[in-house]
């Protein structure tokens, strides 16, 4: 939490406090009701004693705030119009550097995904396990996938010395999401360019392994467009 230069986060009213902000924060294009909060920041919370426990913490993090950024009784909603938050930057990142890769412009997708990478990789809130936040880390990790795939793609298809992020990419994928299949094949492809075909014939055994032994299904048809490619290759 930063305004000019500052960082205002010791400011707000603990752990509760910094909870009910990035609650908040992530659900700052809409009004929020008392008792949604209260659900945010307490497991079962007590209806009879909602408003005792949640009118000081909004009062704090207004004071933290501004008076003017926090505003509503009956609904609450944050006003930080000119506001940069990095989930919504993801975001929009990971939206336009699919399009450039859909689009094959590599040189505009390298920027968005490399920025939607960033920030997925940062992780949400941690030591914390409210559901809400769990919702928000499960769609920064979906977040991170899609941006991996972007990145290799990009980096395969600019070549030259950004084959070896392509690589790091691929094994990156095939560690976070085993059974999601792009990784394999940018790992493959990004090997082969680099003249490691019997590493990338490897990489393909392995996805067969684990598809069979977790699923009992063998490889889609691109999985092995790109192996009998390889096969082409040796």
């Amino acid at each position: 939490m930063e305004r000019d230069g500052h960082h205002l986060e010791d400011a707000l009213p603990g752990r509760q406090g910094r909870l009910l902000f990035a609650y908040l924060v992530v659900n700052r294009h809409r009004s929020v009701e008392r008792d949604e909060l209260a659900e945010a920041l307490w497991r079962d919370p007590d209806p009879a004693a909602v408003e005792a426990r949640l009118n000081p913490l909004l009062s704090k993090v207004r004071r933290s705030v501004g008076s003017t950024a926090l505003g509503g009784r009956s609904t609450v909603r944050l006003h930080l119009d000119d506001a940069w938050v990095d989930l919504e930057a993801a975001a929009a990142a990971i939206h336009r550097a699919e399009s450039c890769v859909a689009q094959g412009d590599w040189t505009a997708a390298w920027g968005p995904a490399l920025t939607a990478l960033f920030v997925s990789q940062r992780g949400f809130l941690p030591g914390e396990d409210v559901p809400w936040i769990e919702a928000v880390r499960d769609e920064l990790a979906e977040t991170q996938v899609r941006a991996l795939e972007c990145y290799a793609a990009t980096a395969l298809n600019l070549g030259g010395t950004e084959l070896a992020a392509s690589v790091r990419a691929g094994k990156q994928l095939t560690r976070l999401a085993p059974l999601r299949e792009s990784g394999y094949r940018y790992l493959m492809r990004a090997l082969a360019v680099k003249g490691n075909v019997a590493e990338a014939l490897t990489v393909y055994g392995e996805l067969c392994d684990r598809l069979r032994e977790q699923l009992g299904v063998s490889p889609s048809t691109a999985s092995r467009a790109v192996y009998e490619s390889l096969l082409t290759e040796t």
